[in-house]
């Protein structure tokens, strides 16, 4: 059976598509109603996968396109995923710009201005480019959850706050404004994870100045011999979020000894901080590194 055509996305090499509009497929003789309803799965209204298929936020997305009729644009969150942004979860719902004030479970509609160079094509569906995406994103989303997407969109494809701060005067009364301003003064590409996007919204909220992300740790001919996640240089204290690699990966464990041994012999105080330490915990420990290197906290 050739799906091909129903499509948004790539097929496989037998021609066989993850996801299809279902009336299409069946009104030009691909499948039948029975097979239809007997060996694949509906995602949104007449938009179907294989029966027990892997369901990923890429065939989600494009189900939700099919459902537009081709029509509606991939923005936030889904459209990041779609330009490379790393941890979005499968469940993430898809937004799209359309107007349909009633799309299924799973899918967000928004009625809103879309200029025709905020629109790029990403494997055959409209979405929205990095810089409306971000613009999008910081207007829609809670503050940290925000910046955390900002961050990982930023790292993604380079877009940085001044060109999303430029979109603005175009949408001037739209709403989230000024949300999506106070993002913009926190996003750093540096983050290379949510958890080190949160420590650093912990550390800058608590009043201490914000760090530098990706610091370059040398002997004094600057080639690499490691990178901390955050700090500050002037006063070398850094911070770092800690995962769960210690449990899980011992020889990643091992290295991180040896590497955290090294950056201590080069003068840095690095202050670790893993899953359930308290905000204030963390805050009252980086503060006395600080405090101990000279840092006067006003």
């Amino acid at each position: 059976m050739n799906l091909a055509g129903f499509v948004g996305g790539p097929c496989d090499r037998s021609g066989m598509c993850e996801v299809f509009v279902g009336s299409e497929a069946v009104r030009s003789g691909a499948l039948t109603g029975h097979v239809l309803r007997t060996r694949y799965e509906a995602i949104c209204p007449d938009i179907y996968m294989p029966e027990f298929g892997d369901l990923t936020l890429a065939d989600r997305t494009t189900a939700a396109w099919l459902w537009s009729r081709r029509r509606g644009t991939v923005a936030g969150v889904a459209a990041s995923a779609l330009l490379g942004a790393k941890w979005v979860g499968i469940d993430e719902p898809v937004e799209l710009i359309w107007r349909n004030p009633h799309p299924p479970r799973g899918v967000i509609t928004r009625n809103e201005r879309l200029a025709a160079d905020e629109v790029m094509d990403v494997n055959g569906l409209r979405v929205t480019t990095p810089v409306r995406t971000a613009f999008d994103i910081g207007r829609h989303r809670p503050r940290e959850s925000a910046i955390a997407r900002l961050d990982a969109l930023a790292g993604a494809t380079g877009v940085t706050a001044a060109e999303v701060a430029a979109l603005t005067p175009r949408y001037r009364g739209a709403r989230g404004l000024g949300r999506l301003r106070i993002a913009l003064g926190l996003v750093d590409a540096g983050a290379q994870s949510p958890k080190e996007t949160w420590l650093r919204l912990v550390l800058v909220d608590a009043g201490l100045p914000k760090p530098t992300t990706q610091i370059m740790v040398h002997d004094g001919d600057y080639i690499a011999l490691a990178y901390l996640d955050m700090g500050w240089e002037e006063f070398k204290v850094a911070a770092e979020y800690d995962g769960d690699h210690h449990r899980s990966d011992r020889r990643q464990y091992a290295k991180d000894i040896g590497r955290a041994e090294l950056v201590s012999d080069l003068g840095w105080s690095v202050v670790r901080v893993i899953a359930g330490d308290h905000p204030d915990d963390v805050v009252r420990r980086v503060r006395k590194a600080l405090i101990s290197r000279g840092f006067r906290d006003t």
